[in-house]
This record gives C-alpha cells, sequence and structure tokens, in this order.
C-alpha cells in the first residue's frame, strides 16, 4: 500500500479512536445534568399523579434507588446497547421516538442542507467569480440579510405567501392525512417511502410538504455559506498555481472550477458539516412553526412533561450524532485536501 494510503488509514484510524473519549464525556455531561436537579425524574413526571407507593416502586424498577456511580455504570450500558429506556407519560421506548421522529428530523435536515449548499456554495462561486460586479454585491447582500432573518420568522412569511396567498405549497404537517395514514413506512423516510412503493401521488404529497420548511431552514444556513465560499475563493485566486494557469493560456471558468475552488473547499467543507449539525438543532423552531412531527418538536413536549428520561435518550442521541458528524468532516476533509493528514 501506499504512504499516501497508509497515512489516509492512519488519521481515520487516529479520529475515531479520539472520538471516543469525546462521546465519553458527553455522555457524562448529559448524565450528570439529568441528576442535577433535585429529586428523580420519575418524581419529576409523575409527581403529581401517582400515590407514594407507586412511585417508590417505579423508581425500584428505574434503578434510581441504587448509587449514583452503580446508575452510571448502567446508563453507559444501555447507551451502547441502544436501550435507552420508555418515556414516563406516554410508555413509548426512545428508540422508538429516535426512529419514528427522528427520522422525520433527519428527512429535513438533509433537504435544508442540499438547499443550503446549493444556493450558498453557488451564489458564493459567483460572488468570487465575478467580484466587485452586480452579481458579487447582491449575492452578498442576499447572504446578510437571510442570514439574519429568524428561521421562524421566514417561516411565517413562506407561509403566508405561498400558502395563504398564492396557494401553491401546503403549510404544515409531514404529508396530507389521507396519504399519512395509506403511507407503507417501511424505513420512516418519506421521500423513499414512497419511492419504494411507487406511488407517485404520494411522492408528490410529502415532496410539495417538505419543500417550505426545507427551503426556509437551508435558506437561512446558506448565508454562512455564500461569505465563506467566496472569501476563500478570492483568496485562492491570488495563488501562485493560478497565476501559472493562466500563463499557459487556461480559460478563467476552468481556473476557477478545476483549480481554485478545489483549493477554497477544504474551509468550506468543515463549515459545512458543523452547519449541518447546527442545522439539527435549528430544525427545532422550523418544526413548531410548520407542525413538522420531528424529534425536535418531542423534545420540547417531554421537556414541558417533565419526562426527563425521554429526554435524556433523545439528547443522548444527539450529542453521539454531532459528535459522528464531527469525525465525517474530519475524514471528507483528509480525502480532498492531503495535508490535513500530516497535521
Amino acid at each position: 500500500m501506499s504512504s499516501h494510503g497508509t497515512s489516509l488509514r492512519t488519521y481515520i484510524l487516529t479520529r475515531i479512536a479520539l472520538a471516543v473519549p469525546t462521546v465519553l464525556i458527553l455522555l457524562t455531561i448529559v448524565f450528570l445534568l439529568m441528576r442535577v436537579a433535585p429529586g428523580d425524574p420519575i418524581t419529576s413526571a409523575l409527581g403529581a399523579r401517582l400515590p407514594a407507593e407507586e412511585l417508590e416502586q417505579r423508581r425500584e424498577a428505574a434503578g434510581y434507588d441504587k448509587p449514583i456511580p452503580q446508575q452510571y455504570v448502567e446508563y453507559l450500558g444501555n447507551v451502547v446497547t441502544l436501550d435507552m429506556g420508555e418515556s414516563l407519560t406516554d410508555n413509548r421506548t426512545v428508540t422508538s421516538i429516535i426512529v419514528d421522529n427522528g427520522s422525520a428530523t433527519l428527512e429535513l435536515t438533509i433537504a435544508a442542507f442540499i438547499v443550503a449548499v446549493v444556493v450558498g456554495v453557488g451564489l458564493g462561486l459567483l460572488a468570487g467569480r465575478f467580484r466587485d460586479t452586480p452579481i458579487d454585491v447582491g449575492s452578498r447582500l442576499f447572504g446578510i440579510i437571510i442570514y439574519a432573518f429568524p428561521v421562524f420568522f421566514l417561516g411565517f412569511l413562506a407561509q403566508l405567501l405561498f400558502g395563504s396567498v398564492l396557494g401553491w405549497l401546503p403549510t404544515s404537517g409531514r404529508a396530507s392525512p389521507l396519504v399519512e395514514f395509506e403511507l407503507n413506512q417501511i424505513t420512516h423516510f418519506y421521500l423513499i417511502d414512497t419511492l419504494i412503493s411507487g406511488n407517485w401521488s404520494q411522492f408528490w404529497d410529502v415532496f410539495t410538504h417538505l419543500i417550505l420548511p426545507a427551503a426556509t431552514l437551508g435558506l437561512v444556513i446558506s448565508g454562512v455559506l455564500i461569505r465563506l465560499v467566496r472569501v476563500n475563493l478570492l483568496q485562492t485566486m491570488r495563488g501562485d498555481y493560478v497565476e501559472a494557469a493562466r500563463a499557459r493560456g487556461v480559460g478563467e471558468r476552468r481556473i476557477v472550477i478545476h483549480h481554485a475552488f478545489r483549493n477554497a473547499l477544504v474551509p468550506v467543507v468543515t463549515i459545512a458539516g458543523l452547519q449541518f449539525a447546527i442545522l439539527l438543532g435549528g430544525a427545532v423552531l422550523t418544526e413548531q412553526t410548520f407542525n413538522w412531527p420531528g424529534i425536535g418538536s418531542e423534545l420540547i413536549r417531554y421537556l414541558d412533561q417533565r419526562d426527563y428520561i425521554a429526554v435524556q435518550g433523545i439528547i443522548t442521541i444527539f450529542a453521539v450524532f454531532v459528535v459522528l458528524i464531527s469525525v465525517l468532516i474530519d475524514i471528507v476533509t483528509a480525502f480532498i485536501d492531503p495535508r490535513v493528514r500530516y497535521s
């Protein structure tokens, strides 16, 4: 195997190894935060509805009568086995919450990320290519304005314009009630499930419901990418290799796409990946605005009900997912720029 392949493999294994203590620290923080409040999750959620004897039985069944170190070890074991317990208020397993509602959030996040990358990278590339032209000024102005918009306010405007005034798109929910009732949920990703079933009317219904929340969330994040792509492209355009390419008579369009853009892409990939993780948090407001049945909406509901077992499970999954995204970002960056492997 070549030295380049070996270095990449070593880098990937190193990043995965470093992710383990990071996950452990995050899990420890989540565990401690859920036990800072006085009492225990059983009493917080059900104390006003159950007699003392039954509360004590539930505490013992959930293991909250055990010493904290023993609870911590059992908590880590449950995380490894993906057994995060059951919610106290509706008796749903946390795993089923993640599968059902987490898939809705992930579907929305992926769609919003696609919008953010297409708009952000596209306009940033145009702005850097046509510096100080109306295209550049317009792209930068759009990026500043769209990023300054609160996501819920932009969502309300989109609902008013495209839903109420124009009547082009649905303004709430993940699908029409009849489609959701008839949908054969295989992967729990509605777009994929409708494609698998080959029902194009269902696919179109699900797709139109996804457009407004995904566009709203994605456009807000695109403002960051526009500025980032433009700045990094302008920096790489001043490089010696770009001047050498121009001296060889290479066309400006080819220089931008094949020479400057790839080197400008390294910091963009890093920030874009972090923005993907941020999108999961931003999806909470978007889900509330568009009545999207995602995990953010469920998290708020369980917080209101003080169902801390469900809250702990959801936050744990969030934390692990963000770490995995961070590792994936580093690996993709190492593929794009070999210098990262040796830093």
